[in-house]
């Protein structure tokens, strides 16, 4: 009976000394709980050991899983646990996390996003309790995420986790006619260089836009792209490139929104022999990338998930 109070009344501390929920601030929120198990005296306790290592395993042991990814499944309040699922992303990409809770309120889940790291330690990407129930996040560099979702000690219910897929820049070319016919890598000039972007083919004098808010940073002509364009992203190392323009709407210096025109899709420079389109490029420090993922149009989804309750307590009991 002593130790039952004892641990009732360090749970009362823990809840009472929750704090705000702010999803991008500085602060961990997995930490935070976790401290407030230290200083609630249970760190050490079968329960507090369990979950701290439940914690770890998560990140050292997650589920390999394909992207778009549904997973729902059940948390028991009789024993910690915590789940880790491992994931590749693009660069470039956008990443939409959904969680679903049952029950909604009083259920608190930590979801944190972690970059893995290949022979040391994961790094944190964002933290979040789920009082926020949506986030996304857009990759920077290409490889390998980890999601770990853990609640509270002494909690229960169930839970779905969906995550999309989608760019994290606009389409450059205006309304659904644009098509994209020739990709990046392939072979050019007899395979004396290789394609440093995206074909996008569409009518002659069809607008080619923005792909997101920024700066028109060059204006000009070149024997291979014909009329260009340059733009730079507010807040991005990037610079976008759009080449063989039929005619150029704006001038160095401009400030553009996202879907402003920029330029009338044509065929100029070293594409007079085909039918118009714009050749789409992404520019880096480290030089030009992949600009697919960056402006894919698809939302890549998961299928839908449809498990009666009375199951879940065999299926996904969280390893």
């Amino acid at each position: 009976m002593k130790r039952l109070i004892v641990v009732t009344a360090a749970l009362v501390f823990l809840y009472s000394c929750k704090t705000g929920t702010t999803l991008f601030g500085k602060k961990n929120y997995h930490e935070q709980y976790g401290k407030r198990i230290s200083d609630a005296g249970l760190a050490e306790t079968a329960m507090g050991r369990i979950w701290f290592q439940q914690a770890e395993q998560a990140l050292t042991q997650p589920q390999a899983v394909k992207l778009p990814y549904r997973q729902k499944g059940y948390f028991a309040d009789d024993k910690p646990r915590a789940t880790g699922l491992s994931f590749a992303a693009q660069r470039g990409e956008k990443l939409f996390f959904k969680l679903e809770k049952n029950p909604a309120n009083g259920f608190v889940i930590y979801a944190d996003l972690w970059k893995a790291g290949e022979g040391r330690p994961p790094s944190l990407l964002i933290s979040a309790d789920t009082l926020q129930a949506e986030f996304t996040y857009e990759v920077s560099e290409s490889g390998n995420l980890l999601i770990r979702l853990q609640p509270e000690l002494l909690s229960s219910g169930e839970y779905t986790l969906s995550i999309s897929v989608g760019p994290s820049l606009g389409f450059p070319v205006a309304g659904s006619s644009g098509r994209i016919g020739s990709f990046w890598g392939v072979s050019r000039d007899g395979g004396a260089r290789k394609h440093e972007g995206i074909d996008i083919f569409a009518s002659r004098g069809t607008p080619v836009v923005a792909s997101a808010d920024g700066v028109v940073t060059r204006v000009n002509e070149n024997n291979l792209g014909g009329k260009v364009v340059w733009m730079r992203p507010k807040d991005q190392n990037l610079n976008l490139y759009y080449a063989h323009l039929d005619q150029q709407l704006v001038t160095s210096g401009t400030t553009v929104k996202k879907g402003d025109t920029l330029g009338l899709m044509g065929n100029t420079g070293n594409a007079v022999t085909t039918s118009p389109h714009l050749h789409f490029g992404i520019y880096t420090m480290g030089g030009a990338v992949d600009p697919l993922p960056f402006v894919n149009p698809a939302i890549k989804s998961p299928p839908s998930v449809n498990i009666p309750s009375a199951r879940l307590n065999n299926f996904q009991r969280l390893n």
